[in-house]
């Protein structure tokens, strides 16, 4: 199955790289990319600047395929009601650490793939571009396209898998609950309808006639030989790369990853939207789930200086610290030994 997909990529591996925005820049992407899978560079996070310097060198240091991962969210409209409740919830945290709450700055935007970004990219022509939250709107898609770009979408469930394999998406990402960071969902905010990864390749697979990139809990060459028969053509794999050298990963993070003393949990407390990482004071006190979060992106906003203030203190507590819920097989190893090690995962699954 897996050479469907190395087809539709072009990579010698049928391993994707997540994209986790935050914890990681070109660096990773490229050793993931040179040893045979396909490296990802997040990019909603990225200023303009940020983002051709890590294109350039991208290009620089890669002649293998890479992708770009972008948001596809609808920016809500700010609701001063929602921010004002949701800074009471948070102001007894501002007065144990004596920090103003007036006084909040934003911090980096989480911005939607618009045509100014089409733009922006469109001298690189990106081997693959993947989106998060749905698709762009179809002549944007249309667009991308002609330059020969692939594109991978995420889905959670059997409705997500359809309507992007009806809209335009060349491979689906079949995110099971498993996986680290934020759910995909974009066709229902209804967290009860995610399913675990095994049970949606099982559901999605009779309906979709793309390539399906199974997503979340795999960490090993035997997860993805077993994940391999289940149907799927290959595997996106991004906590099991948190720990390796090539990643942006926090200190804080580092530890909370080495410790392995907490479960990992969905939460909407660090962004508005539900995203899985290891529990920590913040989720336990508050949520996980607080229906006083405001809409995805601006319930960071004011976590921001909390977690600032608490990394400054070598504290865990008030980070998104997003993972996987196999989160406890993360090592201190090169990408590149990585990739070597899941890649034997295909040895026993190498049917066309």
């Amino acid at each position: 199955m897996s050479a469907r997909l190395c087809s539709l990529i072009n990579t010698e591996l049928a391993i994707v790289q997540a994209p986790m925005a935050g914890v990681q820049g070109s660096k990773l992407a490229i050793a993931v990319s040179n040893a045979g899978g396909l490296g990802s560079l997040p990019c909603a996070m990225l200023s303009d600047d940020t983002l051709l310097a890590e294109l350039n060198t991208l290009s620089k240091h890669t002649d293998k395929p890479y992708q770009l991962n972008f948001f596809c969210h609808t920016p809500p409209q700010p609701d001063n009601t929602a921010e004002a409740a949701w800074r009471q919830l948070l102001s007894p945290y501002y007065n144990e650490f004596g920090l103003d709450i007036t006084n909040i700055k934003s911090g980096p935007a989480r911005k939607p793939f618009t045509s100014a970004t089409a733009d922006l990219i469109e001298k690189f022509k990106p081997p693959v571009i993947s989106y998060h939250f749905g698709l762009p709107n179809a002549s944007l898609l249309e667009r991308i396209k002609s330059w020969g770009s692939v594109i991978l979408a995420s889905a959670t469930t059997v409705e997500e898998a359809l309507w992007l394999q009806a809209h335009g998406a060349d491979a689906i990402i079949a995110q099971g609950l498993e996986a680290g960071g934020h759910r995909g969902m974009f066709l229902s905010s209804n967290i009860n309808e995610q399913l675990p990864l095994r049970d949606l390749l099982a559901a999605i697979k009779p309906l979709i006639n793309i390539p399906i990139i199974a997503a979340g809990g795999i960490s090993s060459a035997n997860t993805i030989a077993e994940i391999m028969t289940l149907g799927a053509d290959g595997v996106q794999i991004g906590t099991a790369f948190l720990l390796c050298p090539e990643a942006d990963t926090s200190a804080v993070h580092r530890r909370a990853l080495h410790d392995k003393a907490h479960p990992t949990t969905l939460t909407n407390i660090f962004s508005g939207r539900p995203a899985r990482g290891i529990s920590n004071r913040l989720i336990r006190e508050l949520g996980p789930i607080n229906p006083h979060a405001p809409a995805f992106p601006l319930a960071s906003t004011a976590i921001g200086p909390l977690r600032s203030h608490a990394e400054k203190q070598e504290s865990s507590d008030f980070s998104p610290l997003w993972a996987g819920s196999d989160y406890h097989h993360c090592r201190d190893i090169p990408a590149a030994q990585l990739v070597a090690e899941l890649a034997c995962g295909f040895a026993s699954n190498n049917t066309p």
